[in-house]
């Protein structure tokens, strides 16, 4: 099915994207800022998923950022959506095969770090993944990695300096954090938040972990942002809110496109 997606995508496109770009919940605008698009929709292409998440377009946007070739995800695929992991992490199997060496993730997350304000980006360090399941279970292919891979630098140390450096240059404040990722679609309960920050999570959210997984499968270079759209349960005393959720990336995202963008020039 991965190659069979990726073929239909290459009859589409007369380049070879050097640069993934995953836009999460209220994110979307980046694609907007690509140059020469093509655009080409998830239901299109061949045993593709469909993103049902709120907020999200469900397509590929190919074309130039910052002078850069690259490919853009309006929209992903989560767990909670009832699409197996070896269906979340189809689209990165096929930017790989597209050509794709470095992958930029993003996410709105809940804030769990009691120094973390609303509208806060951080650019994610580590991961936690509590969802339960690994989407690498099960026979291993070859042509992407090797059975057991490794962990350690998940997330490429030279990217995220690269992107501290890049938000210092423009005044953009950066946190840097663990990222939690849970199943979802129920948000967590204070409970479960406390206990959390007592593991070292700093942000949690409902993605990224299965994809930044398959990536690493695949060798492939990795920097990835949550930013905070709500904190999460038990930090305020009110309840969480999908509509927050994306007002808040509908705010800040402007901000993260810019950061995003600005560091994709000096890959």
């Amino acid at each position: 099915m991965v190659f069979k997606a990726a073929d239909y995508i290459k009859s589409k496109i007369d380049f070879e994207p050097e640069i993934g770009i995953v836009l999460g919940s209220g994110l979307n605008d980046l694609a907007q800022k690509v140059e020469n698009p093509v655009i080409i929709d998830y239901k299109d292409i061949p045993s593709f998923p469909v993103s049902t998440a709120p907020g999200h377009k469900g397509r590929f946007v190919f074309g130039t950022l910052s002078g850069k070739k690259v490919v853009c995800m309006q929209g992903r695929f989560h767990f909670y959506e009832g699409w197996s992991t070896e269906q979340i992490i189809m689209p990165i199997r096929v930017m790989k095969l597209l050509g794709v060496k470095t992958l930029i993730l993003t996410n709105a997350a809940g804030g769990i770090n009691l120094e973390y304000n609303v509208g806060d980006i951080m650019v994610i360090t580590d991961h936690i993944n509590l969802t339960g399941t690994n989407p690498l279970i099960g026979k291993n292919d070859e042509r992407f990695g090797e059975r057991f891979c490794d962990m350690s630098y998940a997330y490429t140390p030279s990217l995220i300096s690269l992107a501290q450096e890049v938000a210092e240059e423009n005044d953009i404040t950066l946190k840097n954090g663990v990222y939690l990722g849970l199943s979802g679609p129920s948000y967590e309960t204070p409970a479960e938040i406390r206990a959390f920050r007592t593991l070292g999570a700093d942000t949690v959210g409902m993605s990224t972990v299965f994809e930044v997984i398959a990536a690493s499968h695949c060798k492939m270079n990795v920097l990835a942002f949550s930013l905070v759209t709500n904190m999460a349960a038990g930090v305020l005393d009110k309840k969480l809110t999908e509509e927050e959720v994306l007002e808040i990336g509908a705010l800040k995202g402007e901000q993260m496109q810019k950061l995003i963008a600005k560091t994709v020039e000096r890959l």
